[in-house]
């Protein structure tokens, strides 16, 4: 036997042991452990594995395992779900721990490797002893029964003492400090040894244990018997119409199913069910299934539903009190309203709230199922990614419950509530299915009125729900389920609108959360603006809530530490609660500058401002776009300069300047991705500025696709571009002409701060966007 040092990955096992010339396979879910084996795959697959002192200790440090173990090659990895890898080792060596050389992100550790060298004929005491475990073994397993007898012929073929140590003791099943005895035998006739003295102590334990199998049998026996004679009782018990247990129980749910009001051929299935269950044994595992199946056919709302509040006024004022704005979503309701008070039998509307963060979509919808007197359940759809979530699981197997749909129905107690399924544009899909395809049955009213769960395998009806979902983004949205909906769009606030929104419902929310009264502290109108103006830059309001929680926190430490009763926050004391202003609205960006135009953008979290830069150089006509530009904004990019080629004369430009100038446009902001036409003419403003030397009027902003010929082509989200503009101070907005229609969702006091101008050529852009006169 000769001895090596290698450094390598350790895992420690619990309750496992693994010896010399053993194959097995285990499985491997902790993060310390999965991380060695990545490692051990990365090298030459070798690993140390060695048993935990206590199986039970989940995170084990160095003192919770044993030093001495195996020395493995990993065979095989295989990934299962549920983030667990399951592993083929087979032993190589014996090893002991010399030093641990590091313990995170995995255990590594220095290895005394004893490797044997072929093993030199036994002498006749190592024989003697080789003869009797064999004969151990034997025994052992005519006693157990636990182990093949054919395993004696390849254990009798062995000549190495040591080997057929190692062999047998992976055979037998022993307890974890019997196997580390064994494998802390390095010298090969006192392993023989300790496995002598363990087959003996396990062969009398196994005849004990015989013993009690035989006198367990003559009881079983007894057992069946009486088992007999019991079910001969209740057969007689059925003739004298005397039935109890499991026939009472079954005749019970019979009873129940047969006074709901639900589709024929689910009573049908339901009473059926009820039947194979009368002719089960109660002991079979079958009969837990079917009750937990019967159970769910009883307990849904097959015909319970809530009344609907039919008072439009009533509704109108509860929307009111619980929402300021989303005007388009209140009246959508209303008029749903109206038509359930005419048509009794209208299917429930399939509405789409789509809008950026902290617009209150999630809350709109518990207010309408308040409005219209509805159960309210909500389903968030963040990252689901497997089907059974929608649909369900078959019964075939183990612990099968239905879908959350279903799930959610029984949990509503009615067959019409307003059921909300939450951030459907983060909906996933990988080898457990897609849960989008699963939910355009849900989501089709010509479909959902026989809605079928795998677990039910009956048709439900989900005609009466109102389904309300919500998503920051259609992008993401498949254009099937898409389709299927009603989208509402909601934009972003105006700040007048975040001021009311902050007094009628954040200052007073937020004040309660706190432990505070409104004679403790006091917000002003202007105060609010200003936490609005130069603290958050969002469309919605879930960052000015945050800020407000902030001012409170701080004015209730105020009134605890210093004993005072009220605290009142204006601007110039605002700077002490919530520090140092995050935004201020740069004039320099509003400068006439030369090669600078103010573009305006959507993103799914509202409008922006993009500042495009261009600056000519000289050179051969390179064009070089910087800023994480996507495709068709690049694309637009190019257009605009095909379109300044075509103009060179009118624009008094320079006719030869894309073989002598490089342009370079750069967009502000470059970690951030952009992409879309809508900045085309901006880029042709600033390049053409660039160009010329004549400024762009920094009180301008403007959004819009160009063409080749110069013509400005429509572009969408006007509204969220628009308050973006406002916000920035922006006075003059450039919009395409056939956006005309988009200025009805502009609020008036908007219209009023900014001047909105409609062109239809890049010609009428210039003569609004570049400051004549100057050149």
């Amino acid at each position: 036997m000769k001895s090596n040092k290698r450094t390598i990955p350790l895992i420690p096992l619990r309750g496992l042991s693994i010896f010399p010339y053993m194959v097995i396979h285990f499985d491997v879910g902790r993060d310390k452990s999965v991380n060695a084996l990545e490692e051990a795959m990365v090298n030459d697959s070798m690993i140390f594995l060695t048993s935990q002192k206590e199986a039970r200790i989940d995170m084990p440090t160095v003192d919770d395992f044993y030093e001495v173990g195996t020395v493995c090659k990993i065979k095989q990895m295989l990934k299962l779900p549920g983030d667990t890898i399951r592993v083929l080792v087979e032993g190589i060596n014996r090893g002991k721990v010399r030093e641990i050389i590091q313990e995170e992100p995995y255990f590594e550790a220095e290895i005394e490797e004893f490797v044997y060298e072929k093993e030199v004929e036994a002498n006749k005491e190592m024989k003697a002893m080789m003869r009797m475990v064999i004969d151990n073994f034997e025994e052992y397993i005519k006693a157990g029964n636990k182990v093949s007898p054919d395993v004696l012929v390849s254990i009798s073929e062995i000549n190495e003492p040591g080997r057929l140590a190692d062999v047998i003791s992976s055979y037998i099943q022993l307890k974890p400090e019997d196997k580390q005895k064994i494998l802390e035998a390095f010298n090969p006739y006192a392993r023989l040894e300790v496995l002598h003295i363990i087959l003996e102590e396990e062969i009398e334990v196994l005849e004990i244990e015989e013993e009690i199998n035989n006198r367990v049998k003559s009881q079983i026996n007894k057992v069946q018997k009486e088992y007999y004679l019991k079910e001969q009782i209740k057969a007689i018990q059925k003739e004298l119409g005397e039935e109890e247990g499991l026939e009472a129980e079954v005749d019970e749910y019979i009873e129940k199913i047969q006074e709901i009001n639900m589709p024929e051929e689910v009573k049908e299935k339901s009473i059926k069910e009820a039947e194979r269950l009368r002719r089960l044994s109660p002991s079979s595992a079958e009969t837990g299934v079917i009750r937990n199946y019967l159970e769910w056919i009883i307990e849904l709302p097959w015909d319970t539903e809530t009344k609907d509040r039919l008072d439009i006024k009533k509704s109108r004022e509860i929307l009111e009190k619980d929402h300021y704005g989303l005007e388009d979503v209140k009246e959508r309701i209303l008029e749903y309203l109206a038509i359930r008070k005419l048509a009794k039998n209208m299917k429930g509307p399939i509405l789409c709230l789509v809008g950026p963060p902290g617009v209150g979509k999630t809350s709109i919808a518990k207010s309408i199922a308040k409005a219209i007197n509805r159960k309210f359940v909500r389903m968030s759809l963040g990252g689901v990614r497997d089907e059974a979530e929608i649909r369900g699981h078959r019964r075939t197997y183990v612990g099968a419950i239905p879908g959350r749909i279903v799930s959610s129905m029984k949990k509503a107690g009615s067959k019409n509530p307003v059921f909300l399924f939450d951030e459907i544009d983060k909906l996933n899909s990988d080898f457990r299915g897609d849960p989008a395809s699963a939910l355009l049955e849900v989501l089709d009213p010509e479909q959902n009125n026989t809605f079928t769960d795998h677990f039910l395998e009956a048709p439900f009806d989900l005609s009466k729900v109102m389904f309300i979902t919500t998503a920051n983004s259609l992008n993401n949205i498949p254009r099937p389920l898409l389709d299927r909906m009603e989208v509402i769009r909601i934009s972003g606030y105006t700040e007048e609108e975040k001021v009311e929104i902050a007094k009628r419902y954040l200052v007073p929310k937020q004040r309660k959360e706190h432990g505070l009264k409104e004679k403790n502290v006091s917000l002003s109108d202007n105060t609010l603006e200003a936490i609005i103006e130069n603290y958050t830059r969002e469309a919605g309001v879930r960052n000015l809530e945050r800020n407000i929680a902030n001012v409170m926190r701080k004015v209730a430490k105020r009134i605890v530490e210093e004993n005072i009763k009220s605290v009142k926050v204006n601007t110039r004391t605002l700077s002490n609660y919530l520090g140092t202003p995050k935004f201020r609205r740069s004039e320099t960006e509003r400068e006439d500058q030369i090669g600078l135009a103010t573009g305006l953008a959507w993103t799914a979290v509202g409008g922006e401002t993009l500042s495009i830069e261009v600056t000519p150089m000289p050179g051969k006509g390179k064009l070089q776009l910087t800023g994480k530009l996507g495709d068709v904004m690049k694309e637009s990019a190019v257009t605009g300069i095909s379109y300044i080629r075509s103009k060179v004369e009118e624009l008094e430009i320079d006719k030869d300047f894309h073989t002598k100038r490089d342009l370079h446009i750069h967009v502000p902001e470059g970690a951030i991705p952009k992409d879309g036409p809508s900045a085309g003419i901006t880029m042709a403003t600033a390049v053409i500025s660039a160009l010329t030397d004549i400024p762009v009027n920094g009180d301008v902003a403007m959004t819009g696709e160009i063409t080749l010929r110069g013509r400005v082509l429509p572009i969408g989200g006007v509204k969220e571009k628009v308050l973006a503009a406002n916000r920035l101070g922006i006075k003059k907005v450039l919009l395409p002409w056939d956006n005309k229609k988009d200025m009805d969702e502009i609020p008036d006091k908007i219209k009023k701060n900014i001047e909105f101008v409609f062109v239809k050529t890049m010609d009428e852009v210039l003569d609004h966007a570049l400051v004549k006169g100057e050149k």
